[in-house]
């Protein structure tokens, strides 16, 4: 993959830790100061309804919650350039995980902390009626002392915790002693990072990805009655090597990242990430030894998608985000001040044959501009819009483009002879069986950023950054027996595109 899928490609000119915790909210713009909010607000790959900040890096979204009637998603943030570096928690708020609001950066790095050198994902959980924050705190330290040896940084990791007596949620106060402060001595370990922490019974149990060199990436349980004192049990469940090897852990598949672990539909669910890429597990917990048996496994999303987080909504559902990576040169989003966006709501479900499910948030039909609604030759006036549409999978070839012109930007095309693939800008991919004769895309394109769904069975995430601007509209062809085709121009969520 890409280095620029690397969450720590970090240039050591990115500004001073110290000075950047003092920042008391998300700034207007940063490192690049002659990039005004104006220029940024219009910039026509910028997205208008997917979540990202004003400006600068973002990249893992963490700990959401609900909370008080609003959702909160905090997501790992640079205030102070366009690249990874000098890691906060920046926050907003929404009523529908569809419309949000910034609210001021709720963690920033102690200078003389566990987490001087940044404040890494995690998990936000309520105990006692008291919102609280896990989350890893690194520090530079010596190769020997180190957690995180990447070739790059050597941080030791620890894990942190934070609370908040605000009822929005808008104010959270670190405590300087970790709770976890480094792995068991007796474990050798390529990394020990990003809490997934849930409560069964009397217990709150907490997830760590971690690894063993030269054996494979791993999730790291532990258990506590009160979020402070941590007990080390086992490791939860523990993968393969790729047996290639790699100096960044992550990339041979020695280490695992943001694990997320849930009950759904009558299973346990794992997700990690790892090799640049998430996969999922359905399984059993044995709750005696505590011990996880995926029973089915498979890759979350094909395209430009990492570092997954997930809750329960007011009703039950899981619903899961994304962070969505750069994946052009970082030459070129430094000079457009921002990178990276958070991935659209999907609601996640398990399916007879043991596959992992998602769908779009239903709730984003809200974006839809009614009068807009095209069901034969459908175009938009600019790069924001949703597609629908179903093929009878008997059609010797079934496709869908979407384009300006002879500008393709998405290329989605099934061939009847290849049932198990489908090709996705001429790139075969796998696809799950599907459990009907038709095949269904559904698909949002906004700014740089196009989800695309299959069946609700797989999805992937790309990047377009080749927009013909002199064009006045995209054009969505299809061929094959469409059985239907429905799309929808979007309203965005703010009026400039999310810069205040």
């Amino acid at each position: 993959m890409s280095p620029t899928l690397n969450r720590r490609q970090f240039v050591a000119s990115c500004g001073g830790t110290a000075a950047a915790s003092l920042i008391p909210s998300i700034p207007a713009f940063g490192e690049s100061a002659q990039i005004s909010p104006t220029t940024l607000s219009q910039d026509p790959l910028r997205p208008q309804y997917h979540l990202l900040p004003a400006a600068n890096w973002m990249n893992d979204p963490n700990g959401p919650i609900y909370w008080n009637g609003n959702y909160h998603v905090f997501y790992q943030y640079n205030p102070g350039a366009a690249r990874w570096g000098d890691m906060h928690w920046a926050h907003a708020v929404s009523p529908d995980m569809i419309h949000w609001h910034h609210l001021p950066i709720a963690l920033s790095p102690n200078p003389v902390g566990p987490d001087r050198d940044g404040c890494f994902s995690g998990s936000a959980v309520v105990h006692n009626g008291v919102p609280t924050i896990l989350y890893t705190g690194v520090r530079s330290t010596s190769p020997e002392d180190a957690t995180l040896r990447d070739g790059t940084h050597n941080f030791h990791e620890s894990q942190c915790i934070a609370t908040s007596h605000d009822p929005e949620l808008r104010t959270w106060t670190s405590e300087r002693r970790p709770v976890i402060p480094g792995p068991p001595v007796s474990l050798a370990v390529t990394g020990f990072r990003d809490p997934c922490v849930w409560k069964d019974g009397l217990h709150w149990y907490m997830a760590l990805g971690s690894g063993f060199p030269k054996r494979g990436g791993c999730v790291l349980l532990y258990r506590s009655r009160d979020l402070r004192s941590w007990e080390y049990l086992h490791p939860l469940i523990v993968g393969e090597w790729n047996g290639i090897s790699k100096t960044d852990p992550v990339d041979s598949g020695e280490m695992w990242e943001c694990p997320d672990f849930f009950e759904l539909d009558g299973k346990h669910v794992l997700l990690y990430s790892t090799e640049r890429k998430v996969y999922w597990l359905i399984g059993r917990l044995d709750r005696e030894s505590m011990i996880y048996h995926p029973e089915s496994h498979g890759l979350l999303d094909t395209g430009a998608f990492y570092a997954p987080k997930s809750i329960l909504d007011h009703g039950g559902k899981r619903i899961l985000w994304g962070w969505i990576p750069e994946t052009r040169p970082q030459a070129e989003y430094l000079k457009a001040g921002w990178a990276g966006a958070v991935a659209l709501p999907r609601v996640l479900s398990i399916s007879k044959d043991m596959r992992l499910s998602m769908r779009p948030l239903p709730e984003l039909s809200a974006l839809r501009d009614p009068a807009t609604n095209k069901t034969i030759a459908p175009f938009f006036s600019n790069f924001s819009g949703e597609i629908l549409a179903s093929f009878d999978r008997s059609s010797q070839v079934s496709s869908l483009t979407i384009g300006s012109f002879d500008h393709p930007y998405l290329t989605v095309a099934y061939h009847a002879s290849d049932p198990g693939h489908i090709e996705i800008d001429g790139e075969k991919l796998e696809l799950a069986d599907l459990p009907t004769d038709n095949l269904e895309l559904h698909i949002f394109m906004d700014g740089s950023i196009l989800e695309v769904f299959i069946n609700m069975s797989g999805a992937h995430t790309k990047r377009v950054y080749n927009l013909d601007l002199n064009s006045p509209r995209t054009s969505v062809l299809v061929s094959g027996d469409v059985r239907y085709l429905m799309a929808w121009q979007l309203r965005p969520i703010s009026r400039n595109r999310l810069t205040t």
